[in-house]
């Protein structure tokens, strides 16, 4: 993929819109109103075995591929998850993990995801583009591993953070079609069109809930049937760090800022929180992929202690 260049900050908005000419084919029909049974909810029901340990990956743009190098540095350290939740870019990996893609595999995965993958232009509807094609991508590599992409069926609990549009409320989405349920998370608003789900549509978790630990110790809570002090939540912040912003980039370290007092109140209720020093400055270039990757990877084995002591 083409090096998206040389702006103090490419945002996750920017990046889609800088390759936004690049993207074959169109969408007549972006704003399909999904109602079907398999279509994404909210269902608590138990799973046969209790829900402790809970992974949550944060929103984060291009910084998101960071879950990767954690994820990957987690499971050499021999660590998994009894339920996976992610909000925008971290519902998407976790999808994946959650469907069987080892860490490996979704490192290379990471590498080889195009524009094509993301998104098409959307001929109607509210956004210039639809991540239909996102949801293609994550049903087609969970069908091919565990034979459903019923998010409920996977081998290891997932749901997806949304927000539904017109109340502004964050909610997760753990039964039905989990690329529809990652194509909602992920659908920043203004850019991708909304997914609409039983005459509702869904946007980013990252409005409000770009990294939804007290969500997920919620539904892991009505999950298990009764509250537990046992839960262990480990939270993987993938968003920028304003005390790294370079002079001259104000604009959007006042974003930053809006963004750490949002994941403020879930980072205090986590168990542990792995935040891995990345670059402020970001793309969507194989070299920038990998950078990030290798920083959630020496990240997380820098604090492989203290996970082992979170989570043993």
């Amino acid at each position: 993929m083409q090096r998206l260049a040389s702006t103090p900050l490419i945002t996750r908005r920017t990046a889609v819109l800088s390759a936004g000419f690049a993207l074959a084919g169109c969408s007549v029909n972006p704003d399909y109103n999904h109602t079907a049974e398999d279509s994404p909810r909210q269902l608590i029901t138990a799973r046969g075995k209790a829900l402790r340990n809970i992974w949550v990956l944060s929103s984060g743009g291009p910084r998101g591929f960071v879950h990767v190098g954690v994820l990957k540095a987690l499971e050499e350290l021999g660590h998994q998850p009894d339920m996976i939740v992610g909000g925008s870019v971290g519902s998407l990996v976790g999808a994946l993990y959650a469907g069987g893609v080892r860490a490996k595999e979704l490192e290379q995965m990471s590498l080889d995801l195009g524009v094509m993958d993301m998104g098409r232009l959307a001929l109607t509807g509210d956004g210039k583009f639809t991540g239909s094609p996102l949801a293609a991508v994550v049903n087609r590599e969970l069908l091919q591993r565990c034979g459903t992409c019923e998010m409920q069926k996977l081998p290891i609990a997932f749901a997806a953070a949304v927000v539904e549009r017109e109340s502004r409320k964050a909610m997760l989405l753990n039964h039905g079609d989990a690329g529809v349920a990652v194509q909602a998370s992920c659908a920043i608003e203004g850019t991708f069109t909304p997914v609409r789900i039983r005459g509702m549509q869904y946007v980013d978790s990252d409005l409000v809930a770009p990294m939804p630990v007290r969500l997920s110790r919620e539904l892991a809570v009505a999950t298990n049937g009764a509250a537990s002090s046992a839960l262990k939540l480990l939270a993987m912040d993938a968003s920028a760090r304003p005390e790294t912003a370079p002079q001259g980039v104000e604009r959007w370290r006042d974003g930053d800022l809006r963004k750490r007092a949002l994941i403020a109140p879930d980072a205090a209720v986590a168990s542990l929180v792995l935040h891995p020093e990345m670059s402020y400055f970001v793309n969507v270039s194989k070299e920038f992929r990998l950078r990030t990757i290798e920083d959630g990877y020496r990240g997380t084995m820098a604090q492989a202690e203290k996970i082992k002591a979170v989570l043993s």
